[in-house]
């Protein structure tokens, strides 16, 4: 055996066969397998289920086996001597000549050397089977030492970094990561990372080698999620590639970036490999979250926030789930003690198990809170801090069940002893943790203080309270032991006395002992009298409106019967005349207005005043009666026949009919009836009840007038042909218009008002049909006179309608006069000293067309004249236009006639005509006047200029009228002076007019 057989190396050809033998790696040449196979070392008990079974070696492998290194040396070189040998032998006896052995020893032994270097590049093979079956054939892969694969390594005699056999390592690596990994319907356990590194470490792979692995299991996940058809299937692998992704970046930790190209390879945007970190690191910080319970400790936070920092979880998430599991812990203790609350069995329905339920929520939010301001917080797990159940979905819900949970305990807390901050904060806490309102937690509070109360006063109310020497104090300081709103003690107090009284007078009346029992009430809990006569009020009242409602509307009438029944019920319960006459006046006034809803739904004047009528009937014959029977009960100083039945000589609203009496009115009159009237119907009514609160004053005044005109015209029967006839009127339907004023509530004033109200309304139809021409002449005026007697109307009244009349009738012909322009100021000036009422008589548009005209006609007179005072004081005095708006019209106007007057004086210049040009300047300077021009006027022609101004100047003028012409018309000093004087010389230039004048 020579030498060199020793040395030979493997074939690349071998080595690239044995890495393609990987069942991890995509290769054509190798075949699939039909599902995948996940192995968690946690359940493997032996190495054959993550690696396989054990390899067989095959040729001269198991020679190879057999041998150590150093024996396949000592062989191989024996094995190449011999074969030299024999060759030098068969040369020698064949050849015959040395030559020819060498050359047969040289054959022989060329050709054992290569025999003996290929069985040496089968001990990587070798080495890589017995480092797979070593592997394998552990009963726990995750114990492998980095010693023992070099020990195996150096039993055959090969380096780690040998293609087989590093081949067979990545193999193995890739193995037991995939089988590491937990199917996609399964959470990671929390100890891949770490069990993944101890087997990389123990194989000796770098991490480009490891990395190359994981990319390997991430193809064929990817593969056979490209080739499932089935939806979950699907969405399983992709939560198994989501978590090999999570495990791998742990594993290479900053490395990942660059060793596992996840984007590159699988097209995966940044955003989907946050969501694998992420909802893998919530998986495994969910089960180190389990481990936290009630009774938190130190140390269990501690190993808790190296968790989270281990599993790459932020901690805004952590802090999250942190107070999520917190609520959890906590919703269990309120879903036992909910329970227990609503157990119907009372073996389990107990008070003090709900409590310490209760009690064990609010010491876990006590300790949480205390936590979280320790001085080592930093290295607990976040999230520490108190718990509140608001904002939870299902809160709305669940608040029904909450809030009985917080009732129970507050009950607990508060209904023995003084209350105290050491019990309000707790149930402040709890309210947090509940997610109450602070109105809701404050009214169940208040509700089970007012219990704590009320049961506190029935025990000391016969004894304590009873011999205290002032028992508002002692009432005071029970209400500040528990913090009990004073108020609300009164209302408590206020019902507590209704609940004595209802149930006293549930027989219809109250006794002596009754009574006194009430006002022990009333004194030992402090009651006004006040509340006690509303109480009284409201319900004695209701049994005493029961019997007046009977008493009024008995079929048989008030009768002896029910007239003893109403005594009785007045004396036995004990009413106040104000409280007694108050409800009566609400049982009479909801029937009065029956009557009213009855006369309104009448379909004609006649019904409504039968209804009415019937309405007076009944205040006369049962109210009144039963008013008088009221009256006289309840007050004992009283006669015994009551003021009410009879009619008083004087009282306050005949008073007022005489400072409102008008003797002329006949209607009126007769509502005040003679002693006879008075005798013959008998009875008077009541006054003391109206519907004066009850209905608007229109309303009454209407029903009332409705009466009033039954009055008048009396009953009509309808015969045949359409035609009707009024029966025979009687004085005492006055009387009983009189007494249904009083029901309506009507003052003398009011009803005196309607009485003029329709006299004025009958002599405003006759007096129109007498003045339809407007004019009042003296026999007209007679026979208004003579209508004004007839219905009685006051001489002041009818002057008025008259006058109205006729301004109405002078305003419409006077507007039509100044449409027509045929009044001016001195018309107007006319009617004012006739005392007519201007701003009623013409309207403000009108009068300002008047002073427009006026104006106008001003400066059209050709007077040249402009008067301030008249025009801007006393024309609108008299026209009652404001002075700014009068100024403001003037002003208007002279602008615009200012140069239409200097265009007109021009024209008649031109024509001639020398006394309209005067007439045009003097026209100009009245404008100039009213509006002073700024500057002179200007022309295209200076020479007509002069004209105007010597024709002026000949009309011998004023001379400041003169002055102010020479300025407007822009004529210099020394041009002014040339023309008088030559006006004085008699050499002025002569217009054409003149030049006519002299050749006739």
């Amino acid at each position: 055996m020579e030498l060199s057989l020793v040395s030979a190396k493997a074939s690349p050809r071998a080595a690239a066969a044995a890495a393609s033998s990987s069942p991890l790696l995509p290769s054509a040449t190798r075949s699939r397998p039909r599902g995948r196979r996940f192995r968690c070392v946690a359940a493997a008990s032996k190495g054959e289920e993550v690696f396989g079974g054990r390899k067989e070696l095959t040729g001269v492998q198991p020679l190879v086996e057999a041998l150590p290194p150093a024996g396949r040396a000592v062989l191989e070189l024996a094995v190449v001597a011999a074969a030299a040998a024999g060759g030098y032998t068969l040369g020698t006896r064949y050849g015959g000549t040395r030559t020819t052995a060498v050359a047969g020893a040289a054959v022989l032994g060329a050709a054992t050397l290569a025999g003996a270097a290929a069985v040496n590049s089968v001990v990587p093979e070798v080495a890589a089977v017995g480092l797979h079956n070593y592997v394998a054939g552990s009963d726990d892969p995750t114990a492998l030492e980095a010693s023992e694969v070099a020990a195996i390594a150096s039993k055959y005699g090969v380096s780690t970094q040998d293609a087989a056999f590093k081949s067979e390592l990545c193999d193995l690596y890739a193995s037991f990561v995939y089988s590491v990994l937990p199917p996609g319907h399964e959470a990671l356990k929390g100890t891949e990372v770490e069990a993944i590194k101890k087997f990389k470490k123990a194989l000796g792979l770098d991490d480009v080698d490891a990395a190359n692995m994981h990319m390997a299991i991430g193809r064929r996940l990817y593969r056979e999620r490209l080739e499932t058809r089935d939806r979950d299937a699907d969405i399983e692998q992709r939560r198994a590639f989501q978590k090999l992704i999570y495990v791998s970046n742990l594993v290479f930790g900053d490395a990942s970036a660059f060793l596992l190209p996840w984007k590159r390879l699988f097209g995966i945007t940044d955003s989907q490999i946050d969501i694998a970190m992420r909802d893998n690191a919530k998986n495994l910080y969910a089960i180190q979250l389990k481990s936290i319970g009630r009774g938190l400790d130190i140390g269990t936070l501690i190993e808790v926030r190296r968790a989270q920092l281990a599993c790459k979880l932020s901690d805004e998430i952590a802090a999250d789930m942190f107070r999520e599991h917190a609520k959890k812990l906590i919703q269990e203790n309120i879903s036992s003690a909910l329970d227990i609350l609503k157990s119907r069995n009372k073996a389990t329905n107990s008070p003090t198990q709900v409590i310490e339920e209760v009690k064990c929520v609010l010491a876990f939010n006590s300790l949480l809170t205390v936590l979280s301001k320790h001085p080592q917080g930093d290295r607990f797990a976040r999230g520490l801090g108190p718990i509140s159940l608001a904002g939870e979905l299902d809160h709305d819900r669940r608040a029904g069940d909450l809030k009985t949970l917080y009732r129970a305990y507050a009950t607990d807390v508060l209904s023995d002893g003084p209350v105290d901050n050491e019990k309000l904060t707790p149930l402040n806490d709890l309210r947090n943790i509940f997610g109450l309102g602070k109105r809701e937690a404050e009214a169940i509070i208040s509700d089970v203080k007012s219990q704590a109360y009320r049961k506190r006063l029935a025990k000391s109310f016969n004894t304590d309270l009873a011999a205290a020497p002032s028992k508002a104090s002692f009432l005071q300081n029970l209400c500040e032991e528990l913090q009990f709103d004073p108020e609300l003690a009164s209302k408590m107090h206020e019902d507590i006395y209704r609940q004595k009284l209802q149930q006293f007078v549930a027989d219809g009346e109250l006794s002596k002992d009754e009574t006194e029992a009430l006002m022990a009430f009333q004194v030992r809990l402090c009651i006004p009298q006040e509340t006690v006569d509303a109480a009284h009020t409201d319900i004695c009242g209701q049994l005493f409106e029961k019997v007046v409602k009977e008493a009024i509307l008995s079929v048989d009438g008030y009768n002896a019967d029910r007239r003893e029944a109403v005594r009785k019920a007045a004396q036995s319960l004990n009413l106040k005349k104000e409280a007694a006459m108050t409800i009566f006046s609400k049982a009479v006034r909801k029937l009065f207005l029956n009557y009213i809803q009855k006369a309104k739904a009448a379909g004609n004047r006649i019904e409504q005043a039968k209804e009415l009528k019937k309405l007076i009937s009944f205040n006369t014959v049962v109210v009144s009666e039963l008013l008088a029977d009221i009256k006289g009960e309840l007050t004992t100083a009283e006669p015994a026949t009551s003021s009410a039945t009879s009619e008083p000589e004087t009282t306050e609203s005949e008073g007022e009919d005489e400072d409102y009496e008008w003797e002329s009115l006949e209607t009126l009159k007769k509502t005040r009836p003679d002693k006879e009237l008075k005798e013959k119907l008998g009875k008077s009514s009541q006054k003391e009840i109206s519907l004066k609160d009850d209905l608007p004053l229109r309303d009454r005044a209407e029903l009332y007038q409705t009466y009033l005109m039954f009055c008048i015209t009396g009953e009509t029967t309808n015969v045949s042909f359409g035609t009707a006839i009024s029966s025979k009127k009687d004085d005492s339907e006055y009387l009983m218009l009189k007494q249904l004023g009083h029901i309506l509530g009507l003052t003398a004033k009011e009803a005196q008002d309607v009485h003029i109200k329709l006299a004025e309304k009958a002599f405003v139809q006759q007096a129109e049909v007498v003045l339809a021409d407007g004019k009042l002449t003296e026999s007209k005026a007679d026979q208004l006179a003579t209508i004004q007697k007839q219905v009685g109307l006051p001489s002041e009244h009818a002057q008025k309608i008259i006058k109205s009349i006729t301004t109405t009738k002078l305003s419409s012909a006077i507007e039509a006069s100044i449409s027509r322009g045929q009044i001016g100021i001195q018309q107007v000036r006319g009617l004012k000293d006739a005392n007519f009422e201007l701003d009623s008589l013409i309207s403000e548009p009108l009068r300002e067309t008047i002073y427009k005209k006026c104006a106008e006609e001003i400066f059209s007179s050709g007077t040249g004249e402009f008067d301030e005072e008249e025009v801007y004081v006393k024309m609108p005095a008299d026209l009652i236009i404001s002075a700014e708006k009068a100024r403001s019209i003037v002003q208007d106007i002279a602008k615009v006639r200012l140069e239409n007057a200097l265009v007109q004086a021009v024209a008649l210049l031109r024509q001639k005509k020398r006394d309209g040009v005067i007439s045009s300047l003097n026209d100009l300077l009245a404008c100039d006047a009213a509006v002073p021009a700024s500057k002179p006027l200007s022309w295209p022609t200076p020479r007509e200029l002069d004209d105007l101004y010597c024709v002026y100047m000949k009309s011998i003028p004023k001379q400041d009228k003169l002055s102010r012409l020479q300025y407007l018309l822009d004529i210099s000093a020394e041009k002014a002076e040339d023309l008088r004087d030559a006006a004085t010389a008699g050499t002025l230039p002569q217009t054409g007019q003149e030049e006519e004048e002299l050749a006739f």
